[in-house]
């Protein structure tokens, strides 16, 4: 098998690997090297200054010893399987990176005869860019769980970013799907990440040539849908793993249907809308101050379909509502529907020099559609707006309706009609309807 068949089977193997994040790490050009990387380059997406940032994303191996059902490479999936060797790999890493085609490398692997030889293989490969190529470019790579924690270091030295695949969100629905995968063999790893992340950083301060770990910090992912798990589960652990594992990121990836196991669900893969509303949440954890206790419950465990979780937030602790735009802090502001961090820190800003209007925060970039229901400028409302939960709802909701597409996903959730809801509410609704849906 040539080279070029190798890299058709194993991009396609790769692709359910989620891998679209920003870089995090600068690192200029030096002589003698190739090759750099900038904190604000994006996976399969444009920087600031309008470049397109690419990864090649690949498989050191489909061959995988494991049998984990929701995944199209285990053991008892008939697929064509590939198996590059380092050289090959760093060979071809370098060829494309020469004729401009990537700008980095996210390297993942199925577990070919054990963990700690899977992990040999990518070490080498990571360790030919490095030093003999003389790579300097960004390397994302996924560590293998139950490897052992030496090949783990030489990971994290070798890598601008390490990560480990949580996959299922629960610890039963691990040993359901993937009994060959111990809950611990992944977040073994995941504390030596951490450990090695901050120790390396300490040294960074005082010997600034200290060579750096991870630098770019570590991330994992989870499978959504696969399994019965709610939203409230899936947020809580997010919360949880940011708090204890002081990750980057939580990827979060819908099931696609792979497998034929009666567990897992077959008739159509999980709404793409979910993963939306879960990487929503999750910016609400990360940038926000929230707390997952905030934003689900159990006894509303899931994330509502027509309403992003801001939005939802907002609309059912109206007692917190209306926010005076020229006199709250920025925490009341971010927690305005519309207001993001750098809208609210303009606003801080801005209003030292005059009191703010509506055509100011417009010009400012606040999202007014959804802020206008939850602040006031110099005590007054914008003209038209009635602060009245069920007039809120159904504004907020009136853009989703006009996309048929966007079908909900929750239990119990509505049909979403063909027909679009009337887009604004001047005078109020009846008191018959003024009660919130749900």
């Amino acid at each position: 098998m040539d080279v070029m068949e190798k890299l058709t089977i194993l991009a396609d193997s790769a692709k359910y690997d989620v891998a679209c994040t920003s870089s995090g790490v600068d690192k200029a050009g030096k002589k003698g090297q190739l090759g750099s990387a900038a904190a604000a380059g994006i996976c399969h997406s444009f920087s600031a200054d309008g470049r397109c940032i690419s990864l090649l994303k690949i498989l050191q191996t489909n061959v995988c010893v494991f049998d984990c059902q929701y995944c199209v490479n285990r053991r008892s999936n008939d697929v064509r399987r590939a198996f590059f060797t380092p050289r090959e790999l760093a060979e071809l890493t370098i060829s494309f990176y020469r004729r401009n085609y990537i700008e980095g490398l996210f390297l993942s692997s199925g577990v070919v005869k054990s963990p700690d030889y899977t992990m040999e293989q990518m070490c080498e490969t990571l360790s030919l860019l490095r030093r003999e190529y003389r790579f300097n470019g960004y390397i994302h790579a996924k560590a293998i769980p139950g490897a052992s924690p030496e090949l783990v270091r030489s990971l994290g030295l070798l890598a601008d970013r390490v990560s480990v695949n949580l996959e299922m969100p629960s610890e039963t629905s691990l040993k359901l799907l993937a009994p060959d995968k111990p809950r611990d063999n992944i977040l073994a790893p995941m504390r030596q990440l951490r450990d090695g992340i901050a120790s390396s950083s300490k040294e960074l301060t005082v010997y600034r040539h200290a060579p750096s770990f991870a630098q770019a910090g570590q991330s994992t992912q989870m499978i959504i849908g696969a399994t019965p798990d709610t939203d409230f589960q899936i947020v809580r652990l997010a919360e949880s793993l940011y708090k204890k594992y002081s990750l980057k990121r939580v990827f979060y990836s819908a099931y696609i249907p792979v497998g034929t196991n009666a567990l897992l669900p077959r008739e159509q893969p999980v709404p793409l809308l979910r993963e939306h509303r879960l990487y929503q949440a999750d910016f609400l954890l990360r940038f926000y101050g929230f707390k997952a206790s905030e934003i689900l419950t159990e006894k509303h465990p899931h994330l509502d379909p027509l309403l992003d979780p801001k939005c939802n937030w907002a609309l059912h602790n109206l007692d917190s509502f209306p926010v005076e735009i020229n006199r709250a802090d920025r925490e009341e502001l971010l927690r305005v529907p519309g207001i993001g961090p750098k809208s609210a820190d303009r606003i801080v800003t801005a209003r030292r020099m005059a009191s703010l209007n509506f055509d100011h925060l417009k010009k400012i970039g606040v999202v007014l559609k959804r802020a206008v229901y939850f602040i006031t400028c110099s005590g007054k409302y914008m003209p038209g707006v009635v602060f009245d939960s069920s007039f809120i709802y159904h504004n907020l909701i009136a853009d989703t309706r006009r996309n048929p597409g966007a079908l909900p996903f929750a239990p119990g959730g509505e049909q979403l009609s063909l027909f679009a809801a009337p887009a604004f509410y001047p005078m109020g609704l009846p008191e018959s309807q003024r009660a919130l849906p749900g």
